[in-house]
């Protein structure tokens, strides 16, 4: 059973993380802190106590944007530690993915809080820790890719997606209506839609082929025109690109 600390300065949010939380089978028990300075405090103690101690400390379920210490500050802070506890982070803006990820957050929860995305958080929580077993999950759909925007979830189709960006271990899916954060390596991606016609051209990008306009060729340079963002081509992906689209229907 997780023992769990929810840290929020806004009073409902928290109370509605910790009501969420209890109502998780999965969590044994879950306490609350007005601010990331509590939270410090409340986790040294549990620090002090040891793993199987009264006080110990699984996993932080942290707010972002606080007043004084902030979220993110506070898990710079645990990074130090020999034992920290797993950091999962609740908050209205997507911004700070990027971050979260840079501090091995387990997790990132956008607001508002919905059940079943805090459950998915809670069991990834559980299987790092070792208290719950892997349950297998269903096989996604290939023609789609669930998305997070302000709490809901939507599903972005495959063929509308132009390009993808690598940040960290998230990517960043850019459509002609704007782009969408998800938590999923650019080298899944990449394996996952080879046969729907997506190459990797960069280190940072995977093109779709389909919404390639242009390909540019400057001073030694190579580049692609994908809507209208110039995209460079590495060297070592510039023959296969080439070969790929003098081939492309």
């Amino acid at each position: 059973m997780l023992r769990a600390l929810a840290v929020d300065d806004e009073r409902p949010s928290l109370e509605e993380l910790l009501y969420l939380l209890h109502a998780d089978p999965r969590v044994g028990s879950a306490e609350g802190a007005g601010d990331a300075t509590e939270a410090l405090r409340r986790i040294n103690r549990a620090l002090e106590s040891g793993p199987g101690g009264p006080e110990a400390i699984d996993v932080v379920f942290l707010d972002i944007q606080m007043p004084g210490l902030d979220g993110l500050d506070l898990a710079r802070l645990l990074t130090g530690f020999a034992r920290p506890p797993l950091v999962v982070f609740v908050t209205a803006h997507e911004d700070f993915a990027v971050q979260a990820f840079d501090l091995k957050a387990v997790d990132y929860v956008l607001k508002p809080v919905r059940k079943e995305r805090l459950a998915e958080a809670v069991r990834r929580a559980a299987e790092l820790r070792g208290t719950a077993p892997r349950i297998p999950v269903s096989e996604p759909d290939p023609d789609h890719i669930p998305v997070e925007l302000g709490g809901v979830t939507r599903f972005v189709a495959v063929d509308d997606i132009t390009h993808v960006e690598a940040q960290g271990d998230y990517a960043r899916l850019h459509t002609d209506k704007g782009s969408h954060l998800v938590r999923i390596p650019l080298s899944t991606l990449e394996e996952r839609w080879r046969s729907r016609g997506f190459v990797r051209i960069h280190r940072r990008h995977l093109v779709a082929l389909r919404h390639i306009g242009e390909l540019r060729l400057d001073a030694g340079t190579v580049s692609v025109l994908v809507g209208s963002e110039e995209l460079q081509v590495s060297r070592r992906h510039t023959r296969e690109l080439r070969d790929l689209l003098m081939r492309r229907p």
